[in-house]
C-alpha cells in the first residue's frame, strides 16, 4: 500500500481515500494548449491561426459555449476568425486550459489587453485579479492608460484607485506625455473633481496641449471644465486669451465671476480619513494666544492643565476675536473635531467659519447658543478649505475660550445631518462621546453612562436620586438631533417606578418627550418621540413602589433596542400634542 500511494504522490494526508492531483492535472491541460492534438477549432487571430478544442472553452466560458454550441453560425464553422489582440488571446488561452497566468511577465499593453478579454468573454476572477495587479503597478506613466480601460470595462474599484492616484500625482500627470493621450471622457471626469488638485493654470496648459493632440473632438466641451474664475487676471490675460480657444466673452465671464461671486468653486488636495490640520502636512496657528499647543497633538488628560496645553482667545460681545488655522495647502474638508478645555464642568459656546482667502468666509458650525464640552465631532458638505477659525462666543466660568485640539479631515463616513445637527444611530449619552452627568447620587461618577449594565446590585451601579426633590440630569457633549431613549431601571427585585423626561437646548426651556408618571415601570424601557436638538436629558423619577428614591443604571440616547425599532411604535406624546387635541376637541 505504502508504495502504491508513493507512486501516485499521496501525502499522508491523503491516506484517508482523498487524492489530490490539482497541479499534475492542471500541467497535463495546459500541453492540450495550442496544441493540435484532438483540436477540433481553430481560430484566425491577426492572421495567426490557433487550435483549440471546443469542450475544454465551453466548459470554462459561457460566452463561448454559446459560441461554440449555442446555434450560432461559428457553431458549425472549423475555422474562426477573431478581430482581438494575438497576445493577449494567447495568454487568455493559456490561463483557460491551466487556470494559470504570470502577470509580471507581461507586458504592461497586453496586460491591458487581456483585462478586456476578461471582461468580453466573462471571466470575473480573472478579471478582478488582473484589476488588483494593475492597481499594485499604477505608476506615471501608465495611469492614463489604465483610466481608460477601468471607465471602458466599467471596473469601479480600479477607476476610484486611479483617481485618487491621480488627484493626489495632478501636477506631475499635467505634464506627462500620456496626458495627450487620455480619453476625452475620462479627461472630462477627472476634470469634473474638485479633488483634482493643481494650480488651474497648469491644468488649463495641459488642457490646451491636451485640444492640439486631439483636433476631432468637442475641444469647448473640455475647456468648459477648466475653472478660469480661479485664476488670477494676469494668468487669463498672458496665458489664457494667446491660446486663442476661447472667445473674448468668455474671458470677461471669468473674470466678472472673480471679482463678484462669493462662493468659487474650488479644488482641493483630498486625503481620506488623515488629519491635514497637523504638523505632517505643514498646518500652523496663525491666530490665538498659545499658539504651537493646537496642533502639536497632546490631547491625553494629563498634557493640558489651568495653564498649559491649549489654545485660547478672549470671548467679545461682536465675536471679532478667535482662533485661526492655517492649512499647509487647500484641502477638501468634511470633517473637524476639536478639544474643549475640560477639566472640570464648565460649557462653551462656538461656531467655526472656513475660507480659501480669508476674504470670504463660510459659517459651516452654529453651535454659538448651545452648551457644548470635552470633544467635539462636527461634520459637514464637503469643502475646499485653507483657513478654519474658530470662534468662542460663551464660557459658563469666565469670558476665555480654550481650544486644547483641533483636526480636520475629509471622511466618508458621514453620518445622517439633521438641520446641521448629527442624528447618530449609535448611543452618544457615553463618557467616550463627551456626556456628562450634572445631577444625580452615584458612587461612581458618570455610572450611568459608563456602559456598565451588568454589574449593579443594592449598593452601587446606579444613579438615583429622592423622589420630590433632585432629578438625573445629562448634559451631552454637542446638541444631536434624537428621537428615542433607552434606560435601565434597577431591577434586582420586583418593584416598579414611575418617570418623566424632559430634554432642552439651552437649560431654560423644556419639553416632555417621555411621561410615564401613570404607568407602571420595571427593567429596560425604550422610548420613541418626534425627533428634536437636544443638550440635556432630565430624567425625574414620581414614584417607586419600594422606597422613595428613583434608581437608574444605565441610559442610552438614542435607543440602542434593535428590536424595538423593528416593532411599529406610536410616538410618545408630551403634554403640548395632548393640549393641541384637546383645543381641537
Amino acid at each position: 500500500m505504502s508504495s502504491q500511494s508513493h507512486k501516485i504522490g499521496l501525502s499522508p494526508k491523503n491516506r484517508t481515500g482523498e487524492i489530490e492531483l490539482t497541479e499534475q492535472f492542471s500541467a497535463q491541460m495546459a500541453q492540450l494548449c495550442m496544441s493540435d492534438h484532438c483540436s477540433d477549432v481553430t481560430f484566425l487571430v491577426e492572421g495567426q491561426k490557433l487550435p483549440a478544442h471546443r469542450v475544454i472553452l465551453a466548459a470554462r466560458s459561457e460566452y463561448f459555449r454559446a459560441l461554440l454550441y449555442g446555434g450560432l453560425s461559428e457553431s458549425n464553422q472549423a475555422e474562426i476568425a477573431l478581430k482581438i489582440p494575438l497576445e493577449a488571446f494567447k495568454v487568455l488561452l493559456q490561463y483557460i486550459y491551466s487556470g494559470r497566468m504570470s502577470l509580471t511577465k507581461m507586458k504592461e499593453e497586453t496586460v491591458l489587453d487581456t483585462l478586456g478579454l476578461a471582461n468580453e468573454y466573462g471571466f470575473t476572477e480573472l478579471e478582478v485579479a488582473v484589476s488588483e495587479h494593475l492597481r499594485q503597478i499604477l505608476s506615471l506613466d501608465n495611469i492614463c492608460a489604465i483610466l481608460d480601460a477601468a471607465r471602458l470595462y466599467n471596473l469601479e474599484a480600479l477607476t476610484n484607485v486611479c483617481h485618487t492616484f491621480m488627484d493626489r500625482n495632478a501636477a506631475e500627470i499635467l505634464t506627462h506625455e500620456s496626458f495627450k493621450y487620455l480619453s476625452k471622457e475620462s479627461l472630462e471626469e477627472i476634470l469634473r473633481r474638485d479633488s483634482f488638485f493643481a494650480p488651474e493654470v497648469q491644468i488649463f496648459v495641459a488642457v490646451n496641449e491636451w485640444c492640439k493632440n486631439n483636433n476631432n473632438v468637442d475641444i469647448e466641451s473640455v475647456v468648459s471644465y477648466v475653472r478660469l474664475p480661479l485664476m488670477n487676471l494676469d494668468q487669463l490675460l498672458k496665458v489664457v486669451r494667446p491660446s486663442g480657444i476661447l472667445s473674448p466673452e468668455k474671458l470677461l465671464d471669468a473674470i466678472e465671476e472673480q471679482t463678484t461671486s462669493k462662493s468659487l468653486e474650488y479644488r482641493g488636495a483630498l486625503w481620506l480619513e488623515e488629519n491635514v490640520a497637523s504638523m505632517k502636512f505643514n498646518s500652523r496657528t496663525i491666530q490665538g494666544e498659545w499658539r504651537s499647543a493646537l496642533l502639536d497633538g497632546h490631547i491625553i488628560p494629563e498634557s493640558y492643565d489651568m495653564e498649559k496645553g491649549y489654545t485660547r482667545h478672549t470671548i467679545t460681545d461682536a465675536n471679532d476675536s478667535g482662533i485661526i488655522v492655517e492649512l499647509g495647502t487647500i484641502s477638501i474638508i468634511n470633517h473637524i473635531k476639536i478639544l474643549l478645555w475640560d477639566h472640570d464642568t464648565r460649557s462653551y459656546s462656538y461656531f467655526i467659519e472656513v475660507s480659501v482667502n480669508q476674504k470670504q468666509w463660510d459659517r459651516v458650525i452654529d453651535y454659538s447658543s448651545y452648551h457644548c464640552r470635552s470633544w467635539q465631532f462636527l461634520y459637514f458638505p464637503a469643502k475646499a478649505i485653507k483657513y478654519i477659525k474658530l470662534v468662542g462666543t460663551h464660557n459658563t466660568v469666565n469670558k476665555v475660550f480654550h481650544v486644547v485640539a483641533l483636526e480636520a479631515y475629509y471622511t466618508a463616513n458621514i453620518p445622517k445631518l439633521v438641520n446641521g445637527f448629527v442624528a447618530p444611530t449609535h448611543n452618544v449619552a457615553t463618557v467616550e462621546m463627551s456626556a456628562v452627568v450634572m445631577e444625580g447620587v452615584s458612587r461612581t461618577r458618570n455610572a450611568l453612562l459608563n456602559g456598565d449594565y451588568s454589574n449593579y446590585d443594592w449598593d452601587s451601579g446606579y444613579t438615583c436620586h429622592q423622589l420630590g426633590s433632585g432629578v438625573i440630569l445629562i448634559r451631552l457633549g454637542q446638541p444631536y438631533y434624537i428621537g428615542s431613549f433607552r434606560l435601565l431601571l434597577w431591577d434586582c427585585d420586583e418593584r416598579t417606578y414611575g418617570f418623566y423626561i424632559e430634554t432642552s437646548t439651552n437649560q431654560k426651556d423644556w419639553e416632555m418627550v417621555v411621561d410615564k408618571r401613570n404607568e407602571p415601570a420595571r427593567s429596560w424601557q425604550s422610548f420613541q418621540f418626534t425627533p428634536r436638538a437636544v443638550v440635556f436629558i432630565k430624567v425625574v423619577g414620581t414614584h417607586n413602589t419600594a422606597n422613595e428614591i428613583f434608581h437608574v443604571v444605565h441610559f442610552e440616547c438614542p435607543s440602542q433596542d434593535i428590536n424595538f425599532f423593528n416593532q411599529p411604535k406610536k410616538l410618545v406624546e408630551t403634554e403640548e400634542h395632548v393640549a393641541e387635541k384637546m383645543e381641537k376637541v
